[in-house]
């Protein structure tokens, strides 16, 4: 009972870090951290991502420029890019430790602390990748906050507003804590109760006279009626 739920911890935690990883790369890449919309052209959207900024049009043209330097992008996005990259790198060691570790891998046969060694390692490479998920998105998200908020800008500036990749970061960093925390708890092994001594009385004669059946002030000794 014990190995079944373990294989269906490990099964679903591999799944939802899978997942996670997956999204975390699509976060990454995808041009869609912040979108604009133009008060004066409403025909144009404009979408920013850590790597470039498009314009999409009403006619379904959609223009891409990428950055045109590391260092003239704002902090906030600078250090998004390098922990996105950080835990797309950390999402795929998590995973690759962890599937040796699990119970169904059959390739390789693994004693079984060695299996709890790799879904521990695996397990903590995947939260740490949910963490470098999570801090860029938040922080980024936080900034779109202030700027629109921001009072100081007259009225007909436009303000950013979050972008799908937003949400998409998010999910991914819940998929990835969850996944790696999955891992990690099917990894401790299960305890198995202690063996309970039946009663004197019950134990068969075998287990009472260790010599095979016969006490031993009554070997070799004449019966007396």
């Amino acid at each position: 009972m014990a190995g079944g739920w373990r294989a269906a911890a490990q099964a679903g935690g591999m799944l939802l870090a899978l997942l996670g990883w997956v999204c975390s790369c699509v976060t990454t890449f995808v041009p869609l951290w912040k979108s604009l919309n133009l008060e004066l052209n409403e025909l144009e959207v404009w979408s920013m991502g850590l790597w470039q900024v498009c314009v999409g049009q009403e006619e379904g043209v959609l223009e891409c420029r990428p950055h045109g330097s590391f260092l003239a992008l704002p902090p906030d996005l600078r250090v998004s890019r390098l922990l996105m990259c950080l835990s797309n790198g950390l999402g795929l060691l998590g995973c690759l430790l962890a599937a040796p570790g699990l119970l169904a891998w059959t390739p390789c046969h693994h004693p079984p602390a060695a299996k709890r060694r790799l879904l521990l390692a695996g397990g903590a490479a995947l939260g740490a990748a949910a963490v470098a998920t999570l801090a860029p998105v938040s922080w980024v998200a936080y900034n779109t906050v202030l700027d629109f908020w921001d009072d100081s800008l007259p009225d007909i500036v436009p303000r950013w507003e979050f972008g799908e990749a937003t949400f998409l970061g998010w999910f991914a960093g819940a998929f990835l804590a969850a996944g790696g925390l999955l891992l990690a708890c099917s990894a401790h092994p299960a305890r198995t109760p202690p063996p309970t001594l039946a009663p004197a009385f019950l134990q068969p004669p075998e287990a009472q006279a260790p010599d095979g059946g016969h006490h031993p002030h009554l070997k070799n000794a004449d019966l007396v009626i």
